[in-house]
């Protein structure tokens, strides 16, 4: 890295703070504090929820799933997109209809404090493992291309220093300055992805594109492999993506704070839409730069290339291939991803603290500026934690990233399951709802890890991941259903309907 790398991505990460929060303005209230007070436009929040589901593994990783393999990961995104139409047209209207700041209100108006607080919890130790993880992710390139600068900085240093930009703004600024710093962003990083892009195809041959092609390297669509163990099998990655989507945008905190923030169920349901066409078009980017540069360095292993890890293909290009400014743009975007998803997850951290627990269980009843405090507070609090968790994998070179992503997975079931029960079984309540919730969670997590299926190979491999939050629906409706089809005594009938909230 050169001096005028350094110096843009200086420059960058002072920036973000100060431009969050002059264009966030000055928070006047709790629900400005966390949605905006309803006034976002539409596509500030489309490009904000694309954003906040790239992290810095999706920039750095998903060309590396192209350079090793094929375009078949698209699949994924096609479900991402029937997911949203889902999500915007069942579960959205639920939530403007209830004037809600947070998903899992829903949840207390339709079952119970009891039920509202499980999810509640299930989404803040979720979000701590999966993005703590994630901001560690972050330092690890980081730290490569700093030590090819010759400056030695630490794991935990660099995710201090991300962790106190980003909440400068975040507390700060709420929402508003979540949604706008993000949209800045998206374009650093799709701008740096689109220059790496021009860049790279000025230093291939002509014919790199039909040679990669004879190679299968466009493959997109895959009908061969087995649906159990591969994610990338069409029935898998489509059936898988389409209702993990309508989890993570429509039972998940972190997506569907920043959809409530729109002016009207209308534009929520418009951004939402939108999103999954862009996220489409940002996922066949980094693939093709994937596949530019496995022509580039002529299909070489990574192994043979002396790098230490596959995800290092892409930085290490950034860093030693690069000119000068251009390379510190690329770094400033994979930094951008990793903020992006920092700042979501502390502002619906704080969010869902504030709305779902402490004022649902401590019965406050608190004046308005005091939540706005409080939730404020919150954000703090939520940094020092995610900091302090990300920092604990620093002795290890080898972190298990690839869990932490798949972490969602594993409880996503049973968050849209408890939604769907309470759409669909009126009978359910909240005792049915939240044994359901307890026992999907076991039973996934058991498929996760205690079951193996055959590989089509010869021999044997985990349940692909995709088929996790499908099953957890599943298993939530069977369970919780059943349940409340048991007798119940009169009186226990009356006092079940007494304690549940009116719909």
């Amino acid at each position: 890295m050169r001096a005028l790398d350094l110096t843009v991505i200086v420059v960058y990460l002072a920036a973000m703070p100060v431009l969050g929060v002059l264009l966030s303005g000055r928070q006047r209230s709790a629900q400005d504090y966390f949605v905006g007070d309803r006034k976002l436009p539409w596509w500030a929040v489309c490009f904000s929820v694309v954003a906040t589901e790239t992290s810095t593994l999706t920039v750095i990783s998903v060309p590396t799933v192209a350079y090793l393999g094929t375009f078949t990961y698209l699949q994924l995104a096609v479900g991402y997109v029937l997911g949203r139409f889902l999500v915007a047209y069942v579960l959205l209207p639920k939530y403007w209809a209830g004037n809600l700041v947070s998903a899992y209100e829903f949840l207390g108006r339709r079952f119970g404090g009891g039920m509202q607080g499980t999810a509640s919890v299930t989404f803040l130790v979720t979000r701590l493992l999966a993005d703590g993880l994630r901001l560690f992710a972050t330092a690890i390139p980081v730290k490569v291309m700093l030590e090819l600068s010759g400056l030695d900085v630490s794991y935990w240093q660099i995710v201090t220093a991300l962790a106190v930009l980003t909440v400068i703004y975040t507390y700060l600024g709420g929402i508003r300055a979540v949604v706008w710093v993000d949209v800045v962003q998206m374009a650093v990083y799709v701008g740096g992805a689109i220059v790496a892009a021009v860049v790279l195809a000025g230093q291939l041959p002509a014919d790199w594109m039909a040679s990669a092609a004879e190679q299968g390297k466009f493959q997109l669509l895959d009908f061969a492999s087995p649906v159990a163990v591969e994610q990338y099998a069409f029935l898998t990655a489509v059936v898988g993506g389409a209702v993990f989507t309508m989890a993570s945008h429509g039972a998940d905190q972190l997506m569907v704070q920043r959809l409530l923030a729109c002016r009207n169920l209308r534009e929520s349901q418009l951004a939402l839409i939108v999103s999954g066409f862009v996220v489409l078009l940002q996922f066949g980017l980094f693939l093709l730069i994937g596949s530019m540069l496995w022509s580039h360095y002529a299909g070489a292993s990574p192994d043979s290339l002396g790098l230490s890890s596959d995800d290092e293909l892409f930085p290490r290009f950034i860093v030693t291939e690069l000119p000068p400014g251009l390379s510190g743009l690329l770094i400033a975007g994979i930094l951008a991803a990793a903020m992006s998803t920092l700042s979501s997850s502390l502002n619906s951290l704080s969010t869902s603290t504030v709305s779902d627990l402490y004022r649902r269980f401590t019965g406050s009843d608190r004046t308005d500026p005091a939540v706005l405090r409080l939730g404020k507070v919150w954000t703090l609090v939520w940094a020092v934690v995610f900091v302090l968790f990300a920092s604990l994998f620093s002795g290890t070179d080898n972190p298990v990233v690839e869990v932490g992503l798949s972490i969602a997975s594993y409880t996503y079931g049973s968050l849209l399951g408890a939604f769907l029960l309470g759409l669909l079984v009126k009978r359910a309540r909240q005792r049915d709802a939240v044994i359901a919730f307890l026992v999907t969670l076991v039973v996934v997590l058991y498929l996760a890890f205690g079951v193996s299926f055959p590989d089509g190979e010869g021999g044997s491999a985990p349940l692909a991941f995709p088929w996790y939050t499908p099953i957890g629906v599943l298993v939530t409706l069977v369970v919780g259903g059943a349940l409340s089809l048991l007798p119940r005594s009169r009186r226990t009938a009356e006092r079940t309907a007494d304690d549940t909230p009116a719909r």
